[in-house]
């Protein structure tokens, strides 16, 4: 069966939907540039740009290398992966401590892991706000009953800018290799 216009049958007419197993015709039932995206057969649409793709992943023994690397450094920007698995570490270091501390009687290695532990711990905490745009003296927030502890944890916890601010480069877009 063809259509008055001579096209042939599978070709969709104006006001009607095309056959199956014919793709349809490039904007067909959308609106211009929605699902549009390059690599699916189509071009870039106007004002498109693309997701920036996931910046290479930090492990724990990488993020434990860079904080103890840079053991007193209170300058630059700390990715949330960096902070959380320093804390993690630290945690861990502290429960083989007190094993150990337990087993020998003596509660002298729990003592010099904490104390070897603090400076970096309080350096990655001042560069994670770094990397939220915030001085590494709000640190003393924690000192407000409660609310400091949770407001300090809710400000680690958040992704840091992805511009350069005063405090440097973003550590998360530049290891992905945007220059930002």
């Amino acid at each position: 069966m063809t259509n008055p216009t001579g096209s042939g049958p599978d070709q969709p007419q104006e006001g009607s939907q095309p056959g199956w197993g014919t793709p349809p015709p490039a904007g067909y039932g959308q609106a211009p540039g929605y699902g549009q995206a390059p690599g699916y057969g189509y071009p870039a649409a106007p004002g498109y740009s693309a997701p920036s793709p996931a910046s290479p992943q930090l492990d724990f023994a990488t993020a434990v290398r860079s904080v103890l690397g840079q053991y007193a450094v209170f300058t630059g920007r700390a990715r949330r992966s960096e902070f959380w698995f320093f804390y993690l570490f630290q945690v861990l270091a502290g429960i083989v401590a007190g094993i150990v501390d337990g087993i020998t009687g003596v509660p002298l290695l729990q003592i010099v892991v904490g104390l070897g532990l603090l400076i970096p711990s309080i350096a990655v905490g001042a560069r994670r706000l770094h990397d939220i745009g915030k001085s590494g003296w709000w640190q003393l927030i924690a000192l407000v009953p409660l609310v400091g502890i949770i407001l300090l944890i809710v400000w680690w916890a958040q992704d840091g800018d992805p511009a350069p601010n005063q405090h440097g480069p973003s550590p998360k877009y530049q290891a992905a290799g945007y220059g930002y």
